[in-house]
């Protein structure tokens, strides 16, 4: 049997600072109902002023570590998905890796957008399965709100702070063990205005005039974002689907991209699968952009509602435009 590679320990992390429905109320012409009756979406974390996302992934780092039982140094690459990362360069992950004590691991940040934990999950699962590494630490962390105009009522009330974290490894864990069955991305750079931060890279460097245009914030076409992304997904997972053998109904949880309950109950009616077989955190959490999926699938796990043999679906939509599915097989502990 060939080597196939596993998530052996999650984590994850939500500041503690709530934002509210009723919050926006004050701040821009907006209601909870509209928000809700739109987006599904409640509340949001936000980080501390002074809490980076290095401080985020970190957390969530030290959390998937010990839930996996492996050693700062047994990690072998610290890989980091994030489009907030705490400066240009350094790589957020070179930071995260110095905090954690990983002193034989490489690090470098990846970029994905939305899609980026599921982005990582394909390099690990590659790097681990061609044996360059045994053991990799995956981090998606996102400080949203320093990027989102707060007088934007359009954009501002759909996205929150936190980080996830997994680490993938060549052997089953002694806590939990998924193994990671198959993996489909896609992207489509001809989309790529529909959501972007049109400043502060090498197109348009910071500026006086970027600054007071507010070029510097989140931008995005919502209503073309919702139909790329229903019909993206859905085809990433029916080929997740179809290449590891399995029907639609053998699927025991659907993880989607927490970014819009809308488009989470179309993708769930397109594969047939009830809502309570849905996994949501966007009435609590909001879109966490590259760790809502890494999140969601933490709290999942930490339930304990999956049996040996449950087939996970994860799949996600972004920046880029970016998308991807990937089924997770449950299998038995050998702790």
């Amino acid at each position: 049997m060939s080597l196939m590679a596993r998530i052996i320990g999650t984590g994850c992390y939500l500041p503690k600072k709530v934002l509210t429905n009723q919050d926006f109320e004050k701040m821009v012409e907006t209601s909870d109902e509209w928000i809700s009756s739109r987006t599904g979406i409640k509340e949001r974390r936000i980080a501390a002023q002074d809490e980076s996302t290095s401080d985020m992934g970190y957390q969530a780092a030290l959390a998937a570590l010990h839930d996996a039982e492996v050693l700062p140094e047994e990690i072998d690459l610290v890989l980091v998905a994030t489009i907030t990362p705490d400066q240009a360069f350094p790589s957020t992950s070179c930071k995260i890796q110095h905090r954690l004590g990983a002193v034989k691991a490489a690090a470098f940040d990846m970029q994905a957008a939305c899609s980026g934990y599921i982005y990582g999950l394909s390099l690990a699962k590659a790097l681990v399965e061609a044996k360059v590494y045994k053991n990799v630490l995956l981090i998606a962390s996102e400080k949203l709100s320093s990027i989102v105009d707060y007088q934007d009522r359009n954009t501002c009330v759909l996205f929150g702070d936190g980080a996830s974290a997994c680490v993938i490894s060549d052997h089953p864990g002694k806590n939990i063990s998924l193994c990671i069955r198959d993996i489909s991305l896609g992207s489509d750079g001809e989309q790529a205005n529909l959501i972007t931060v049109p400043a502060g890279g090498s197109l348009l460097p910071a500026s006086l005039d970027t600054v007071s245009s507010k070029l510097h914030y989140l931008k995005m076409e919502g209503k073309e974002v919702f139909k790329h992304a229903v019909r993206r997904m859905e085809a990433a997972c029916k080929e997740c689907i179809d290449r590891v053998g399995l029907k639609e109904d053998e699927i025991s949880f659907l993880i989607p991209h927490q970014a819009n309950a809308r488009i989470i109950e179309t993708i769930a009616k397109r594969f047939d699968i009830p809502m309570d077989k849905v996994y949501l955190t966007i009435h609590k959490y909001g879109n966490t952009s590259a760790s809502s999926v890494g999140i969601a699938l933490d709290e999942l796990l930490k339930e304990e509602r999956l049996s040996n043999g449950d087939n996970v679906l994860l799949t996600a939509f972004g920046s880029g435009l970016t998308w991807g599915a990937c089924i997770l097989t449950k299998e038995k502990e050998s702790g």
